[in-house]
């Protein structure tokens, strides 16, 4: 068969799709050999970014674009990847690639590109806090405001940001315009002169993310900061902008994915190697066990990935995005997260029952706090309510 330059480009694609893998593989093997140590010691991720950047995940993990970033699905796949050995990096990496993002989302394509190629170019690391569309929670005011000046904003107020909150280079984050009441999404370097970092302590789990408080003190925002304006409602919000919340909510799905798989995985080993309270030999009360856990995990697999599939088919779409699609989208990714967080958490609290090793705990600490702050019920109810109605408004909050 003649080669041709759409072949050539379809080959070089996939080569660097399977250099992209076997670096996440490379990676995940480093994190796994020190991940219970840096677990204990629950520090900022500065040697952890530090790793993703000299092997160029940070690079790597940003939008497609003209040789450069990476789709969808393989974004997902090394975010699993690295989850699967250390889920605090594996989150820090899943926010870095949406938050990468953002351009698309909110910005317009010449703003984009530009911010993209940057970020290739200067190995940015990006996290943010950008709120869901829930104004009728907002009975305190927002916590974000900006002030306009001459040129651009005065951003004062604080947010929470659960990853890399000390060592990133872009904070993603939505504030209200305290003149004409519009909600503006920006980005901030923890660098710049008035932003204060509190870096959270003491967490239950992903104790290696990097969670914590950024309080902004009269800090100045460029008009090449802005990246757009949310709106307040659904309604209003563009398709492919609407695309931003449950992205997010599924790459997280993959790193509760990838601690289920981490903790089957460790497990399984340690009863290969003698190091659990009932050896393989053949007890089938053991396989019986086994059996459940890898069939919840392969169950869950199955539900994520075919969310991702349909997440990858709309942000391909992009501004020629139908109008109904992101709910559908939405309904697909809180159906995954729900039926993930229920096998993540049944998954690594058994696998405590089967072996007896140092560390083996931190799979369901970091799954419960990943999971913890979402309710099920309100999800399912809201699941259900799509599917009856067709509602888009059900499934902005089933994500919220």
């Amino acid at each position: 068969m003649p080669t041709t330059p759409s072949t050539a480009g379809h080959r070089s694609a996939d080569a660097q799709r399977r250099a992209l893998l076997r670096t996440a593989r490379d990676v995940a093997d480093d994190l796994a050999a020190d991940a219970i140590a840096r677990d204990q010691a629950g520090k900022p991720p500065t040697d952890e970014t530090a790793r993703l950047r000299e092997a160029g995940l940070l690079a790597a993990l940003t939008p497609p674009g003209s040789d450069r970033g990476a789709d969808w699905r393989t974004g997902c796949v090394v975010i699993r990847e690295i989850a699967a050995a250390d889920s605090a990096v594996g989150d820090v990496l899943a926010r870095h690639y949406v938050h990468a993002w953002s351009g698309r989302f909110y910005a317009t394509h010449h703003q984009a590109t530009t911010l993209e190629e940057q970020s290739v170019r200067e190995q940015w690391l990006w996290t943010g806090a950008v709120r869901t569309l829930a104004p009728d929670d907002d009975t305190e005011g927002p916590d974000l405001t900006l002030r306009p000046r001459n040129t651009g904003y005065v951003l004062n107020g604080y947010r929470s940001v659960d990853t890399a909150v000390a060592v990133a280079d872009q904070i993603v984050v939505d504030a209200v315009c305290a003149v004409t009441g519009d909600v503006l999404v920006v980005r901030i370097p923890p660098s710049a002169r008035g932003v204060t970092i509190e870096p959270a302590r003491d967490r239950l789990g992903q104790r290696v993310a990097g969670a914590g408080e950024v309080v902004l003190d009269r800090v100045t925002v460029t008009p090449g900061q802005v990246l757009g304006r949310r709106p307040h409602d659904e309604e209003s919000t563009a398709p492919f902008t609407a695309l931003a919340e449950p992205a997010l909510r599924l790459a997280l799905c993959h790193v509760v994915l990838g601690i289920a798989e981490g903790a089957l995985t460790e497990a399984r080993d340690l009863s290969r190697g003698g190091r659990a309270y009932r050896l393989p030999g053949a007890d089938p009360d053991l396989f019986l066990t086994y059996g459940e856990l890898a069939s919840a995990a392969q169950t869950a697999t199955a539900v994520v990935d075919r969310a991702t599939e349909v997440m990858a088919q709309a942000l391909d779409t992009g501004a020629l995005l139908d109008a109904e699609e992101p709910a559908g989208v939405a309904a697909l990714v809180a159906t995954a997260e729900t039926v993930t967080s229920k096998a993540a958490l049944h998954i690594t609290a058994r696998v405590l029952e089967l072996a007896d090793a140092p560390g083996l705990d931190r799979f369901w600490r970091n799954a419960r706090v990943l999971t913890a702050h979402r309710p099920v019920a309100h999800r399912l109810r809201s699941i259900g309510e799509h599917y009856l109605n067709g509602s888009h408004r059900a499934v902005a909050a089933a994500i919220h």
